[in-house]
């Protein structure tokens, strides 16, 4: 298995990570032995948030014996030093640590720096000087937030979607962290699931020496394909070559990530599904997404009052009321029969 250095943290890790939002739909008992498994796999970096409900408590649970063998990154959502210290006590809290190896704040809607006012970039800094944080790291969804956090130098570490469906400006930031010596830590490397061959997507990362990918696992039968990396990386080569070439045809440019920053809809659309669902159906074809449960919820898109609420919400500028209405006219297609998948 490959390692990296992530970056001037210095933290040395394989390229093969835990990404902790999916746990929070888990129990406690199951999330436990997953995170476990992990670890006994390989596994030694976690990432979570303080706003992935209770992430951070399942990791803490799992994990605190093995503190010290293992790398933390959490987050902190918070638009006030206030709320940064609270979120950060409480996380050390759940955690069940004194320290978090990474502190990043989440989906920042700006580059927080020194003297602009907010005070929270002055909060990261005591943060680190009481050695409560190792480094400090910033998350986005936005590119041109992205792109000033890099310039900045401010920053040891991004979180940034990437994945073999890129475009080249997302491309182009990996080689500025490079340049800067700032590790990036690639979230949504699966495309929020329409990248649908683990092998592909693991292949993929590894031709970058910078760049840490965070698989976020929900069951066992995830995990396990991807510590089986460990003994067998995934090459590029021959058929997964083939594959992603296949899937960029058919998936790259305008399409839902669904990362959910467009809810809550007034209408009670789950837009994050159903703006997919023409590509869901296709990719993973299944009953379920023909149930009487989804068609129920895809009637929804008929009642929506085009209030630009989730466009404007949406990290990539995505014009969601259309994608909906499209999805929705080739959705009632599939289900009369006039369109087979």
């Amino acid at each position: 298995m490959k390692t990296i250095t992530l970056g001037s943290t210095g933290i040395v890790t394989p390229q093969n990570a835990f990404g902790a939002l999916p746990v929070q739909r888990d129990d406690m008992e199951t999330s436990v032995k997953i995170l476990r498994r992990a670890y006994e796999g390989g596994m030694t970096f976690f990432d979570t948030a303080r706003a992935y409900t209770d992430s951070e408590e399942k990791i803490g649970n799992a994990l605190s014996d093995v503190r010290e063998k293992i790398f933390i990154a959490t987050k902190t959502a918070a638009t006030t030093p206030e709320g940064f210290w609270k979120d950060l006590e409480t996380s050390l809290r759940l955690l069940k640590t004194d320290y978090v190896d990474i502190y990043q704040f989440h989906q920042a809607s700006q580059c927080y720096k020194p003297g602009d006012g907010t005070g929270m970039y002055e909060a990261m800094l005591e943060a680190k000087a009481q050695g409560k944080i190792h480094h400090i790291g910033i998350t986005a969804h936005k590119i041109k937030v992205a792109e000033e956090a890099v310039e900045s130098g401010l920053y040891e570490t991004l979180q940034f979607p990437l994945s073999y469906l890129s475009g080249e400006r997302e491309l182009a930031l990996v080689e500025k962290c490079r340049e800067k010596n700032m590790g990036y830590i690639a979230m949504k490397a699966l495309a929020g699931g329409l990248i649908n061959n683990s092998s592909a997507a693991f292949a993929w990362m590894q031709q970058f020496d910078n760049v840490l990918p965070i698989w976020g696992i929900q069951r066992m039968t995830e995990l396990e394909k991807f510590l089986a990396f460990f003994e067998n990386p995934a090459e590029m080569e021959g058929e997964l070559l083939e594959i992603i070439e296949k899937d960029r045809r058919e998936l790259a440019g305008d399409f839902c990530r669904g990362c959910g920053y467009c809810l809550p809809c007034p209408a009670g659309i789950k837009i994050y599904d159903c703006a997919r669902m023409s590509l869901m159906i296709r990719r993973a074809p299944t009953r379920n997404w023909i149930s009487e449960e989804w068609q129920a919820e895809m009637a929804k898109i008929e009642n929506c009052i085009h209030c630009g609420k989730c466009q404007t919400k949406c990290p990539y500028g995505l014009n969601a009321a259309e994608i909906l209405a499209k999805n929705y006219e080739d959705y009632k297609k599939i289900i009369s029969g006039e369109i087979k998948v």
